[in-house]
């Protein structure tokens, strides 16, 4: 039998739907056949997603992997990774998605299919309260006296470093703790999503995200696919934007976000 691209030349079509060459088992049918999702987490970044003492996860996206799986009618399976490795993790434990606060970015997509966008989220600093005024802007930041912290591997790292070369950065590996290290004046700015600023600021008093609403870079969080199974894609989407439209997605955030 013919390929399918050299099937579409000799036949003429130039319809890309006809002539889009596609896996003869998506993820989707994958899926439903074993019975269960395979969802890859770091399980350190709340409130998205968090693996707690007893080995439960819990957080946004954890909520909205379970809500994703009962549509489906399967169980998860949850493999946990971390930001430095997140991508080879998925890509080669061969989950079905990877959820738990992930930015877009285009480096990633150069590697796998994002689901449509769940929110606009932009880094801003995370400081103590007290020093809010100081760090309004990059070029008060971007000094060798400033002291910033940041976890290795993921695009809080990458900000940092493109934009505040000249101060002095810290790699902490233990994305629960890092906020500690502001407390203890052992750094001085964390660059960081809002949702995680706004989140750490409401459960540690001397915290104070720095202007949550003026973002310092525009950023989008989404679900991690893999690339090139349109199938699944479709699914995941389409569950997405009917979660959004019902209101269940507002809801799960809401829990989490919400002002008390």
């Amino acid at each position: 039998m013919l390929p399918r691209f050299l099937f579409c030349t000799v036949l003429g079509l130039s319809v890309p739907a006809l002539c889009y060459a596609q896996p003869a088992t998506t993820r989707l049918d994958q899926v439903l056949e074993v019975g269960h999702m395979t969802v890859c987490t770091t399980g350190d970044y709340k409130p998205y997603s968090y693996l707690r003492e007893d080995g439960r996860y819990e957080g946004i996206d954890i909520s909205m992997a379970e809500s994703l799986a009962q549509s489906l009618g399967v169980k998860v399976k949850w493999v946990n990774s971390t930001w430095k490795t997140l991508m080879a993790d998925f890509q080669s434990k061969q989950c079905d998605i990877a959820v738990g606060g992930i930015s877009v970015s285009l480096e990633r997509q150069k590697k796998a299919f994002f689901s449509q966008p769940l929110g606009i989220d932009g880094k801003i600093p995370l400081v103590r309260c007290q020093d809010v005024e100081r760090y309004q802007t990059l070029e008060q930041m971007n000094q060798p006296s400033v002291r910033l912290i940041e976890p290795p591997g993921g695009t809080n790292e990458i900000f940092a470093r493109a934009h505040l070369p000249k101060a002095s950065l810290t790699l902490f590996a233990d994305n629960l703790t890092i906020f500690d290290q502001l407390l203890a004046k052992q750094a001085d700015v964390m660059i960081t999503d809002a949702s995680e600023a706004r989140f750490q600021q409401k459960r540690k008093p001397g915290l104070c995200a720095v202007n949550p609403e003026r973002y310092l870079q525009y950023s989008e969080k989404a679900f991690l696919l893999p690339r090139d199974d349109v199938a699944w894609k479709s699914y995941v989407d389409q569950w997405l934007h009917l979660s959004k439209a019902t209101g269940a997605y507002d809801r799960v955030v809401n829990q989490w976000l919400a002002a008390p």
